[in-house]
């Protein structure tokens, strides 16, 4: 990525008539999310919140998958750590209202411009949490979804408790986060995640960027203001209630039985407090 000076080679971005391009650039895991694609995601998308002649934006994964979700190193890693010494549980800022982990999704929110998530393969916990903070999704029919969390003794920390709140039916985003469960697109579709279906969600997502970045930038930018103010106002509050939950439950003895349950390929045994 180069934008204002800032490169890595986690996520690169690249601008074309007012659309900017941002993929993930892990492909060989997945675009999986370790310590330095949270930062990458975060950093690209600070840059283009204050980018002059940005209209849209386009954001995917490089290779078969959108992004699986935590890299597997992170869970190894959780029974030695807790969420508030892990570089992602940093706050982004002393003013802020998420931290790191946060941040990768909600800046979708806060650039000024709609933000199209093209999905493929796999959009599975934190990759479906930055998923939900695009303003829409566009997904291949088999892409593989889950807010995949609890499954690893988790809850969706990364936002994803209020946008699923304001997506879904109330019933539905607790049957969701409470099973853990993996459901197809179309189903996804049909439950209102995803706004649309397409054989090429790239190519679809750039073609509908292209149809945005040529209505008045004036006009878009007032519109996405006013249909983000309802997640805005409850925003520092459920995010904050998000951080006491994953604080508590990372490194918790029935979050590493989760994980250690998994890896050893055998039926977890919880226990009761």
């Amino acid at each position: 990525m180069h934008i204002n000076g800032i490169k890595d080679n986690r996520v690169t971005v690249s601008v074309n008539q007012g659309v900017a391009d941002v993929r993930m650039n892990r492909a060989d895991k997945r675009n999986a999310l370790d310590d330095a694609l949270f930062q990458s995601l975060a950093a690209a998308g600070e840059a283009l919140k204050t980018l002059p002649g940005l209209r849209a934006v386009v954001l995917s994964g490089e290779g078969e998958s959108f992004c699986a979700g935590l890299d597997f190193g992170s869970f190894k890693g959780m029974s030695q750590r807790d969420g508030k010494t892990s570089t992602i549980g940093t706050m982004v800022a002393d003013d802020a209202i998420t931290h790191l982990a946060q941040q990768v999704c909600w800046v979708w929110q806060e650039i000024p411009v709609p933000v199209i998530a093209a999905l493929r393969g796999h959009a599975l916990g934190g990759g479906m949490q930055i998923a939900l903070c695009a303003d829409i999704r566009i997904a291949h029919p088999d892409t593989q979804l889950s807010v995949r969390e609890v499954f690893w003794g988790l809850i969706p920390d990364m936002t994803g408790t209020l946008m699923l709140s304001h997506l879904v039916r109330p019933d539905v985003a607790r049957e969701l986060i409470y099973t853990a469960k993996i459901l197809q697109a179309d189903e996804g579709h049909t439950l209102g995640l995803i706004s649309h279906l397409s054989e090429d969600p790239l190519l679809a997502a750039q073609t509908l960027a292209t149809e945005i970045a040529s209505r008045s930038p004036d006009a878009v930018r007032a519109a996405k203001r006013l249909l983000s103010r309802k997640l805005r106002a409850e925003a520092a509050e459920q995010f904050a209630a998000e951080r006491e939950e994953i604080y508590k439950l990372i490194g918790s003895p029935n979050q590493n039985e989760a994980v250690q349950a998994y890896f050893e390929k055998r039926p977890p045994a919880f226990k009761d407090n």
